[in-house]
């Protein structure tokens, strides 16, 4: 199944689009009072597949994608809930700026290229920052082990021990393997997150 919603860029209004009929169910599970948004931070280093998952949430053509130079919003909203999804950009120079956007996050859902090496050290320190930061605190973390479509890419279970997740204490967390180019594990990724909302929210 597919989930979620528009593109727009740095600056730019945020669009709404209609409801997809299969993303009903996933959205009564995430909120049981009308009129509540949930707030999802999509970040991750460039290149990690932040805006083709984006896409695939969104049924919309992931055949060309560029670099996110700036933000991309999606959002849906239907029968009293609406998602709010907020993709930055993952280049050096951009990730000082991701801290501007921690207010009021529900869920951060951070992307790994898992076929990407030689950048595990690079994007764990930065999920670990990420981790300590205070407006963040007790925000339920899903990591995606994204680019399992690729022989090379390291399982999710190989990323958990070398990013030392396990030691993750002071919040609900998950890692899970997916394909952003298949949407191979987006469903199940996504379950969760409306899972852990609805724990955060009791």
């Amino acid at each position: 199944m597919r989930n979620t919603v528009l593109q727009s860029r740095a600056g730019a209004a945020t669009h709404v689009t209609p409801t997809p009929a299969g993303l009903l169910s996933i959205l009564r599970k995430l909120k049981s009072t009308p009129d509540q948004e949930v707030r999802i931070l999509l970040l991750g280093l460039d290149n990690g597949g932040k805006t083709t998952l984006l896409k695939q949430l969104a049924s919309e053509d992931i055949s060309h994608i560029t670099p996110t130079q700036g933000f991309n919003i999606k959002s849906v909203q239907s029968q009293g809930f609406k998602l709010n999804v907020w993709d930055i950009g993952g280049q050096r120079k951009i990730r000082p700026y991701w801290r501007n956007y921690f207010e009021n996050t529900d869920v951060l859902i951070y992307v790994i290229d898992s076929a990407d090496r030689k950048r595990f050290e690079e994007t764990g320190q930065e999920l670990a920052e990420l981790l300590d930061e205070e407006k963040l605190s007790g925000v339920p973390v899903l990591i995606f082990a994204n680019k399992q479509d690729l022989l090379t890419a390291a399982p999710a279970s190989e990323i958990a021990e070398g990013l030392n997740l396990h030691t993750i204490r002071d919040r609900m967390w998950q890692i899970q393997s997916c394909s952003a180019l298949t949407g191979e594990g987006i469903q199940e990724g996504m379950n969760w997150v409306c899972k852990s909302v609805n724990s955060k929210k009791k």
